[in-house]
């Protein structure tokens, strides 16, 4: 079958919308028929060529639709499913599945790099020649081939615009704060930037009934909307950040830091603003190559400093879960969605991105 597809030929270029093929499904292949794919800063990331992958492929890891076929050996889904595609499939017995670390499925971390699905072959082609996967989900098209652990199941009256977001940014950001972190009642948050994964670090942080959740970040705009979130306090990011998150903390600084911003100033802001004995989520990224540096003596003081790329994310469990505290009333995607935009608008939404303008853009399908 021939769709149609945002394919990224070359670095410092714009997706070009071209008809690509599917060459057939695998035992374990389900094909998604997409309804909406979000925007991400990380498919930015390898169109500017900060983070190296290879080229021609297919972006996009933050989709939802409805299952088109399965291949022969597919048990748990089935033509006319919604679901929500998982960029950190697993296999369930390697190396690190069997140490319940299945973000790091070695199937996973050896084939998703090449730009292959796990079983290390790709189901794309253009113009005859191989076309590549991005990060096992390529949502920026009509359809997707996930392997069958990579398509989690969700209630048909979820809205698929929203609930592609789940796939990514909020999983990362409600997931750090409520599954990995396991906020207490009562105690005191600190997010640092507030973008898509920021903001739902704000609003786990508030349903886990954190006493004090506090915002900070650049932009105005987007303090405004943490405090929409949830958030307690909200204060601009400048030399007297620190002072003001310690005179609101008794001294100390906060019980729980998420760091969401990806810069080295947010990092040494998040390691000052970690009380003694309190804990720091680094959930932001700057380029992969790039070295960083922080103040030795921050990092003092029974401190812990964990590095989260999904959240401690299990799909199975949490996008169900995520997708029925939408329907239940109780987590905000509504307000993530800054625009709508057709596949062939794709690039507007990324310019949109470069230019710090919104928080989530989000591709639909008809």
């Amino acid at each position: 079958m021939e769709f149609s597809a945002a394919v990224l030929t070359a670095v410092n270029q714009p997706l070009s919308i071209e008809r690509v093929t599917l060459t057939g499904l695998a035992p374990r292949d389900v094909l998604i028929r997409n309804a909406a794919s979000g925007l991400c800063h990380t498919d930015l990331e390898i169109m500017c060529g900060s983070l190296a992958y290879p080229v021609p492929v297919v972006l996009g890891h933050e989709g939802a639709g409805v299952v088109q076929a399965v291949g022969e050996d597919v048990v748990s889904l089935k033509p006319g499913d919604h679901v929500i595609a998982s960029w950190s499939p697993h296999c369930g017995h390697c190396f690190y599945c069997e140490r319940d670390q299945p973000i790091l499925c070695e199937p996973l971390t050896r084939h998703q790099p090449a730009g292959l699905l796990p079983d290390g072959r790709s189901r794309l082609r253009l113009n005859g020649q191989m076309l590549h996967h991005f990060s096992v989900v390529s949502s920026h098209a009509q359809f997707s081939v996930v392997t069958e652990s990579g398509a989690i199941k969700i209630p048909q009256d979820m809205p698929l615009d929203r609930a592609c977001l789940i796939g990514c940014g909020v999983m990362t950001g409600v997931g750090a704060v409520s599954r990995l972190a396991q906020v207490q009642a009562g105690t005191n948050v600190l997010i640092i930037g507030c973008g898509a994964v920021g903001l739902n670090a704000i609003q786990a942080a508030a349903f886990e009934q954190a006493e004090m959740v506090i915002a900070v970040d650049r932009d105005d705009s987007k303090l405004a909307l943490a405090s929409r979130f949830g958030a307690t306090h909200v204060m601009q990011a400048d030399d007297a950040t620190l002072e003001m998150i310690k005179a609101a903390t008794a001294g100390r600084g906060a019980d729980y830091v998420f760091e969401a911003a990806g810069s080295e100033a947010a990092l040494q802001l998040a390691m000052e603003a970690t009380r003694p004995g309190g804990q720091l989520v680094i959930l932001g990224k700057t380029e992969v190559n790039r070295k960083v540096g922080f103040r030795f003596g921050s990092m003092m003081g029974e401190k812990r400093i964990i590095r989260s790329s999904y959240g401690g994310a299990r799909p199975l469990r949490d996008f169900p879960w995520l997708a029925q505290r939408y329907l239940d009333g109780k987590l905000n995607l509504d307000d993530l969605i800054s625009t709508r935009l057709p596949l062939d608008r794709i690039n507007e939404g990324f310019d949109a991105m470069r230019n710090g303008q919104g928080i989530r853009h989000v591709v639909t399908f008809d």
